[in-house]
């Protein structure tokens, strides 16, 4: 048994469109033109994206933010990731969605790449926007003081 969280990807043109928005993967396995398994080693922090339509309109919209787990951990199920991951953000609905999606493009504006934040700024994140709050932007100044955090602790 790997140690590696899997994702599969899947895009069919204006009906479904699994994707990684950020994240540093192990590996990749192409399975077709339309699927890709994305690996990541215990620890990684990525963020997945799912959307599904049909003849009438969208109707899923979703974003997750996990960090991958080593074996013993708990963790949350996501749909086509295995085993799961450990829940730092779990939003749907297209504003929400959108929203996180312009907090990561705000982090990335930052020189700062988003699987490298804080994952207390992600559960921060969803906390805000779950009951419709404005999240605090992330800062240099925090990205440091997490830096310093997890030079201590690791």
């Amino acid at each position: 048994m790997s140690d590696l969280t899997t994702v599969e990807l899947l895009w069919l043109e204006k009906r479904i469109e699994n994707r990684i928005r950020f994240g540093k993967p192990a590996s990749e396995k192409i399975i077709d033109h339309h699927r890709r398994i994305l690996s990541f080693v215990p620890g990684s922090i990525f963020a997945f994206v799912r959307w599904t339509s049909n003849d009438f309109g969208t109707i899923l919209s979703r974003i997750d933010i996990l960090r991958s787990i080593t074996p013993g951990q708990r963790y949350s199920t996501v749909p086509w990731v295995s085993p799961g991951g450990e829940s730092l953000l779990r939003l749907a609905g297209w504003r929400r969605v959108e929203r996180v999606l312009q907090l990561i493009d705000a982090v990335e504006s930052l020189g700062i790449d988003p699987a490298d934040a804080a994952p207390e700024y992600w559960h921060h994140v969803h906390n805000r926007l779950s009951v419709n709050e404005t999240p605090r932007p992330y800062t240099r100044a925090r990205h440091q003081a997490w830096l310093r955090r997890r030079r201590m602790v690791f």
